[in-house]
């Protein structure tokens, strides 16, 4: 460029510069925000499903349960552990437990008399939180940090895990 050219050509002012420096700083701290409330969501769903999850995938107390009534949110029934056969009155979710008569394989939550399904459906029905907060985590990375193929791809997951678990509990 001639020197000529150089002294012509319009400097940006200091307000100018500083102003726009700003706006990038304020891109930058809505995109950490954003990252940010992702990640608490991801985490509150692993932190809500966790302890369910873990029973149902390697519980110490496994055995079956035979469902005996329904009552509006849970069920009761006798559990038999495997490796005592003393009968014993547990309660399981109304959802998982299929119904009055139902015979379920289940592992005992520790320090409750809570059952928690295993097998497949149940492992997919403790981790179905995770899957909801992926779910919300996809529309704040799509709509906050403008990432829509991670975005869908992280939502697509959510979904099979919600509807896969809800797949296995019906059919």
């Amino acid at each position: 460029m001639s020197p000529r050219a150089a002294q012509t050509e319009a400097r940006r002012s200091r307000m100018r510069r500083l102003g726009e420096s700003a706006f990038g700083m304020l891109l930058l701290a809505r995109a950490g925000l954003m990252a940010l409330i992702a990640l608490v969501l991801v985490v509150a769903g692993v932190w809500t499903s966790w302890d369910t999850a873990t029973t149902a995938m390697s519980g110490a107390e496994r055995g079956t349960v035979t469902v005996k009534k329904c009552g509006e949110d849970e069920c009761t029934g006798t559990f038999l552990n495997k490796k005592t056969s003393k009968p014993e009155k547990v309660t399981v979710s109304e959802f998982v437990s299929g119904g009055k008569g139902q015979t379920l394989d289940v592992a005992v939550q520790p320090g409750t008399d809570h059952v928690i399904r295993t097998g497949p459906a149940g492992v997919l029905y403790a981790w179905v939180p995770l899957g909801g907060a992926l779910l919300l985590a996809s529309l704040v990375i799509a709509g906050g940090l403008r990432m829509r193929k991670t975005a869908v791809a992280i939502g697509v997951c959510g979904a099979l895990i919600m509807g896969g678990a809800w797949a296995l509990l019906s059919f």
